[in-house]
Formats: C-alpha cells, structure tokens, sequence
C-alpha cells in the first residue's frame, strides 16, 4: 500500500473479537484499547493496584508505517509506545488457561491476536521490554 493508503485505514474495531470471546466462554480480565497516550497512559488503567503488564516488544510484528514514523522522525521507541500502538490496537488480560482458546476465537473473529505478555505483581504500571 502507499503512504497515503496507509494513513487512511480506518481505525479497527473489536466488537466482532470481543463477542467471539464471550461466545467462547472466555472471560476477559480486563482490555484496553491502546488509542492516545499509547501503552503508557492507556494499559495501566485496566489494572489493579499491585499488579504490572509486562509486554514483550518481539512478541509482535510492528507495521512498516511505525518504523517510517520512527525512523524519519528519529522518534525515540520509548516515545513511540507513548504515542501510538505500534500495531497492538487492543490488549487485553486473559486468564493463561485459556489463552489458547481465547487466540483461537480472535482468529475466528477475523483478527490476528498474539501472546504478548504477563502480569505480574508490582506497582501499577507496564514495561515494554
């Protein structure tokens, strides 16, 4: 796709995934949609006090649009985690038991989902690592 394309996808939707969950039997934890104020501001207010979101950056593929963003802005990756998903539109906490099944009914939703992480108990908050 071009730039210009690139930049004119719409913003996603996770009503069809999130019903796929409820149909499942998944119970979801908690979710955040990952909009302004990036992982930083928008993760941590799906927690608990005590408890930590714990995601690992090469859990996922970021889209070519963020490494162009990043790369010829010269934006640093902390600020771009900051700022915009980096391709995760929604996270959310599943229990590990059903972390499978809750991959295939993203899947049969017609999303891709992927495993990023954990959480842990900490100060409230998330680290990218």
């Amino acid at each position: 796709a071009t730039l210009g394309e690139t930049l004119l996808i719409p913003t996603r939707i996770y009503v069809k995934a999130m019903k796929s969950l409820k149909d499942a039997g998944i119970i979801v934890k908690g979710a955040s949609h990952i909009t302004g104020g990036g992982f930083y501001e928008n993760v941590p207010r799906m927690l608990p006090d005590g408890k930590r979101a714990v995601i690992k950056k090469e859990s996922y593929e970021i889209p070519p649009i963020f490494k162009l963003i990043q790369s010829t802005g010269n934006i640093e990756w902390e600020m771009m985690y900051n700022t915009f998903n980096c391709g995760l539109g929604m996270v959310m906490v599943i229990d590990p038991t059903q972390a499978d099944a809750a991959v295939e009914a993203i899947r049969a939703a017609g999303d891709i989902p992927y495993i990023v992480g954990e959480i842990i108990s900490g100060e409230k908050g998330v680290d990218l690592c």
